[in-house]
């Protein structure tokens, strides 16, 4: 385990909104002019388990506070009272800023166990015939705060989440990670979810998804999925992702995709590179034992990983980007 947690985690907490009342978690992070930018999945209660993004700001990528009172993006956008918007991630892309989310019409209802993943129920008051998948969507913005929503992009009749943009253009194009739920089989080449990526040249048509990486390893066995942002060096790609296990622990994982050709992994560590250990990453609201990697920053040679913890808090950890590349150059594919 190269990452050193912040002393201070959880850095955000729930609280202050009724918007944000019950659990704050995933966030996107940027740096922006020096300043770091932090987009939170706040929720205002479970039972509709109901999400909107709130905006942060910091200094020293470790002490945050709310730019606003009042979410930045929400269901609000798609004249949804009764949805829910998910799991921001955000990159500043040729001087303007994308986020990538996930929208659902209406809000499914949580009952947390404390054993592991929660037990869910649909809304009882969705309309007939209206198909309440999670559907990732993409919106633009000039100055973080007001956002154009582009639209959703992803097909209605499957669950695809984890949608996370690169930071520029591959070979000219709009280059994504995703993670279709369905398309699992022998005729997919994945036995469980897995990671894939498309192409686009305008953020709304998305070629067809190719698979790039699959659940390997016993602390991965149940799915895998992008998780932030991935980091350019020199070598590749660095990318992060999420792998979870038969028991719904929530791991960290990491991968070098090759910079011309991100379908090609260049190197993967087969063991994770970050696991619940803490208190607040075993013990939450939502999901036990859970770190959710969903945002990495990098700088001064420093890499900050953003994270949420049993889908209840935000916390923060670093690791020289140094380290952690020579580590996974350890382990070529």
């Amino acid at each position: 385990m190269l990452f050193t947690r912040y002393s201070g985690n959880p850095i955000v907490i729930p609280g202050l909104w009724d918007w944000r009342m019950v659990a704050t978690f995933n966030p996107a992070v940027i740096l922006h002019e020096g300043v770091f930018y932090m987009f939170e999945r706040a929720c205002s209660g479970l039972d509709p388990l109901q999400c909107r993004i709130g905006l942060l700001r910091s200094e020293d990528g470790f002490n945050f506070t709310h730019v606003s009172t009042e979410p930045v993006f929400g269901p609000e956008q798609f004249d949804a009272p009764f949805g829910t918007v998910e799991d921001p991630r955000v990159v500043e892309l040729d001087g303007r800023f994308y986020m990538t989310f996930v929208f659902r019409p209406y809000a499914a209802r949580c009952f947390p166990t404390g054993k592991g993943v929660p037990r869910y129920r649909e809304a009882e008051n969705i309309p007939a015939g209206l198909v309440n998948n999670y559907r990732s969507g993409i919106a633009v913005s000039d100055d973080m705060v007001h956002w154009e929503v582009l639209g959703l992009i992803t097909p209605p009749d499957i669950h695809d989440r984890d949608n996370v943009l690169f930071p520029e253009k591959i070979d000219g194009r709009y280059t994504m990670l995703r993670r279709p739920n369905e398309f699992v089989g022998p005729e997919y080449g994945c036995s469980a979810p897995s990671m894939w990526i498309s192409y686009s040249a305008n953020l709304l048509d998305w070629s067809t998804p190719e698979l790039i990486a699959t659940p390997e390893q016993i602390w991965e066995a149940q799915k895998i999925g992008a998780a932030s942002t991935p980091v350019r060096t020199d070598a590749g790609w660095l990318t992060l992702y999420h792998g979870v296990d038969a028991g719904s622990a929530y791991r960290v994982g990491v991968m070098l995709l090759d910079l011309e050709n991100p379908c090609r992994v260049i190197a993967r560590t087969p063991s994770p590179i970050m696991e619940p250990e803490a208190y607040y990453e075993k013990v939450g609201l939502i999901i036990p034992n859970t770190i959710f990697p969903t945002a990495t920053v990098i700088k001064d040679g420093l890499l900050y990983l953003y994270y949420g913890c049993t889908d209840t808090s935000i916390s923060v950890a670093t690791v020289p980007v140094q380290e952690l590349l020579e580590m996974v150059l350890g382990y070529p594919v």
